[in-house]
Parts: structure tokens; C-alpha cells; sequence
């Protein structure tokens, strides 16, 4: 199995401690965010997970765990974007901090295994087309040889983040202006030796030297695992999301980033009382298991067919 940790919130930020107590345990608890009281025990085992994907904004607090990952294979989807303390309001310093902790990261676990993300962006007075380029050639001249990989997006305004955004003020780019930016970042990412693609963007770009991204991508396992797997797309992800099937492990609303786009976070109330129920200890991630809840075991197995040949690299 694939394991994602997590899409609901920064594990590695903020539950790393947590993280590695239930990889000592060999399993941890996750509740069906559509019922509540529906709870899967996941089984942990090496022989078991093929790869975990993890996803961050600052991996930091974690760097000094990863060597007690060493019977797994992992990697990870890195965050890093160059909003100010109005949109990212939790996050360190972007250029004193955050790309410094990039390239440890991809200094120690291989450059190959760090993605870079720079998603979602958005388009304000602030944060302008201009904004972005100047921006995203910083950061990727200070990643180069660091990432062979820059994801973006483009912001969604679910009804759940339209609260946390009505004081933000976004604005729609015309089709034109719009491509020419594109086009800019991919010319920007070739000159610093990446791949440059979309995550779960319908338009196609492929004629400005844009792909389609699969986050928890089938092909990139398989090169860090060194062998074949049988696993068909994710259904419960949207249309356009490229991604293979994955076991989700975080929850809602635990994510303390608070960043104003996320559609993870919709009630800063929940993320405070969540937050305040962790426990590093627990099988399950900030609460507790009650007499109301059922437990069902996952039956969990190895998706590996065979090792890769010379012929499949």
C-alpha cells in the first residue's frame, strides 16, 4: 500500500513525534471523515507499505526522526511559496529559513525524493504576475540541483475556504496574460534543470512545456522502490487528479499553517480544540477513541509485481 501523509494536514510539521510512535507500534488509527465513528486500524508493517508520500510546508521538525525510517521507502511533496504572513501566517521565513530546510532535506535523502511545490498560486494587487515570476526564480535558482521537479497549481475557492479568504481579494488573469505567465515559469524551471507540471488543473499546457502531475505518482515509486506495482487510479480524488490509489492517515482541521487557502482547515474553533486533544502516544491523531466508535482492521497488502529491468528506466 501507499501511505499519504497526509493531504489533511502537515504531519511532518507539527505530528512528527506522533508519526514515528505509531511506525515503533506498527499501526495506527484514522476516522471516515463522512462518519465519525467509523475508525480503520492500519497496519504499519515495512513488508506491508511500499512507499509513503509526505506532504509539507516544513519538514524541519522532522529531519532528525528520518533515520528510524530507514526500512522504508518515502518522499516527499515540499511546499514552499512566496507568500507573506497574510496568506501563510504560521510558516518561517521563506528565504532566511524555509529553502535552507529544502536543500538539507534533499541534501540527505536524495534530490530525486523532494518535490517542489509551488501551489496554489493566486493573483492579488500584491501577489501579481510580476510578484510570482521575480519570486519563483528566486526560489528556483536557490533549488537547482536540489529538485528535479516543480508542481503547480492554481487557487480553487471551495465554499469551505471562501470564509478564510473574504478578505483577500483574488483576481481572475485574461486568457492571454495568463499564458504568458505560464510560459514564463516553464522557461524559468527548464533553466534550472526541472520538470514543471500542474497538479489537478483540466487545461492542458503541454504545448508551453507544462505536464500533468500525479502527486502520489506510479512511476516515481516504482523508480525508489525499484520494482513493478499493481494499483489503479484513486476514485475518491477529483477527475483531474493524476494520482494512484493511497491510504490517507491525517484529519481535518488539525493543521496549525493556517494558511488561507487551505481546504483542510474551514473552522479555526475546530483546529484549536483538535489540536488541543493530541497526543503523541495515541493510535490516533489529536482525539481519543470512545465507547461510540467501531474499529474495523483494513486488510492491507504489498502492491510490488516484480523488480524493474534496464528496460523500464
Amino acid at each position: 500500500m501507499i501511505l499519504s501523509v497526509s493531504r489533511r494536514t502537515d504531519i511532518p510539521n507539527y505530528y512528527s513525534e506522533w508519526f514515528i510512535n505509531r511506525i515503533k507500534e506498527g499501526y495506527l488509527y484514522v476516522r471516515n471523515p463522512m462518519n465519525i465513528h467509523q475508525v480503520s486500524k492500519i497496519g504499519l508493517s515495512p513488508q506491508t507499505v511500499d512507499c509513503i508520500v509526505f506532504w509539507t510546508k516544513n519538514p524541519l521538525p522532522m529531519m532528525d526522526k528520518l533515520d528510524q525510517l530507514k526500512e522504508y521507502n518515502y518522499y516527499f511533496q515540499f511546499t514552499l511559496t512566496s507568500y507573506g504572513k497574510d496568506i501563510e501566517p504560521n510558516l518561517p521565513d521563506k528565504r532566511k529559513q524555509v529553502i535552507n530546510i529544502f536543500c538539507q532535506l534533499s541534501s540527505k535523502i536524495g534530490k530525486e525524493k523532494v518535490i517542489w511545490r509551488y501551489d496554489p498560486i493566486l493573483f492579488t494587487d500584491r501577489y501579481t504576475e510580476e510578484y510570482h515570476i521575480k519570486a519563483f526564480r528566486e526560489i528556483a535558482n536557490a533549488l537547482q540541483g536540489y529538485t528535479d521537479k516543480v508542481v503547480i497549481s492554481f487557487v480553487d475557492l471551495y465554499a469551505k475556504t471562501k470564509k478564510n479568504m473574504k478578505d483577500i481579494h483574488v483576481v481572475k488573469l485574461e486568457d492571454s496574460r495568463f499564458f504568458e505567465f505560464v510560459s514564463e515559469l516553464s522557461l524559468i524551471a527548464k533553466d534550472n534543470k526541472m520538470k514543471i507540471a500542474t497538479c489537478a488543473e483540466e487545461i492542458d499546457l503541454a504545448s508551453y512545456g507544462v505536464g500533468h502531475n500525479c502527486c502520489i505518482d506510479k512511476e516515481l515509486i516504482e523508480k525508489i522502490i525499484g520494482c513493478k506495482i499493481s494499483v489503479k487510479k484513486d476514485k475518491n480524488q477529483r477527475e483531474e487528479c493524476g494520482c494512484i490509489e493511497s491510504i490517507e492517515i491525517g484529519s481535518y482541521n488539525t493543521c496549525k499553517n493556517a494558511c488561507k487557502y487551505c481546504y483542510a482547515n474551514y473552522s479555526d474553533e475546530k483546529v484549536n480544540s483538535n489540536c488541543q486533544m493530541y497526543n503523541p502516544q495515541s493510535p490516533l491523531l489529536c482525539g481519543t477513541i470512545t465507547k461510540e466508535d467501531k474499529i474495523t482492521e483494513r486488510k492491507m497488502k504489498s502492491l510490488k509485481e516484480g523488480q524493474i529491468s534496464i528496460f523500464d528506466l
